[in-house]
């Protein structure tokens, strides 16, 4: 009876291939296309397989429920973390790493192939992929012209972010090379928490200040994470002269 029960379980696992063909991720996307497969089967189809005991639906659903089904921390997540699930080796972790990134890249080239920050969405686009999700605080500035349109976007500072750490003299200096009139300031909070420090509301005064005096627009300040991001000019902070 026993053994009977387990050959019953035995049959009753059934892999990919056993499906109906119209629910296999590849199949149902050559039908139906991308809307109709859920998170789970797109990221299946980059996984490509799972291991002798789960399907490779089954993989990308335990790689979701990890994550809690969030798919920006399932893009954060390390390769040597990717690694030590059971299922994920090397080249699927690599592959998963690869289509996150192109994502990220996508965004930001769509606002450099546009050449203009309109919006704090556009700048928040533009930045997401270079340092939203770095491990320390990094500092850019984004130099645009009187049309907005990109002129340049650079990194003057990495750590912990004082006063010191961002040379001033540097960032203007790119102003003037470039001969930009507005800037916009970006950096990265590590921990998730977008909150404003107050050596971030210091460093921002004493760059609008120089700004000022070479008739340089600060035209917003954001700090940003993987999922949301803090703006100045949003929550109008930013002193108004500079932003008419």
């Amino acid at each position: 009876m026993i053994h009977e029960q387990k050959k019953k379980i035995t049959h009753s696992k059934l892999t990919i291939q056993d499906w109906a063909i119209q629910e296999r991720p590849r199949e149902k996307y050559l039908s139906l296309g991308f809307p109709a497969l859920s998170d789970t089967e797109l990221i299946a189809i980059l996984i490509r397989n799972g291991t002798k005991s789960q399907s490779a639906v089954d993989l990308a659903r335990k790689l979701l429920s990890i994550c809690n089904y969030n798919l920006n921390i399932l893009s954060e997540v390390k390769f040597d973390k990717l690694l030590n699930i059971n299922g994920i080796g090397k080249v699927k972790a690599i592959t998963l790493l690869a289509a996150f990134e192109l994502g990220k890249r996508c965004k930001s080239q769509a606002v450099e192939k546009k050449r203009r920050i309109e919006s704090t969405k556009d700048l928040v686009d533009l930045m997401q992929s270079k340092n939203a999700c770095q491990c320390v605080e990094e500092f850019w500035v984004i130099y645009v012209n009187q049309g907005a349109f990109l002129l340049g976007t650079e990194r003057f500072g990495q750590g912990g972010l004082t006063n010191t750490s961002v040379d001033i003299r540097l960032i203007m200096g790119k102003a003037l090379e470039l001969k930009a009139t507005g800037i916009f300031l970006c950096h990265n909070h590590p921990s998730g928490d977008i909150t404003p420090s107050k050596q971030d509301f210091a460093l921002t005064r004493k760059i609008e200040n120089a700004a000022a005096l070479l008739t340089i627009k600060v035209l917003d300040h954001i700090v940003i994470c993987r999922e949301d991001y803090y703006s100045f000019a949003e929550k109008d902070i930013l002193i108004p002269a500079r932003r008419q």
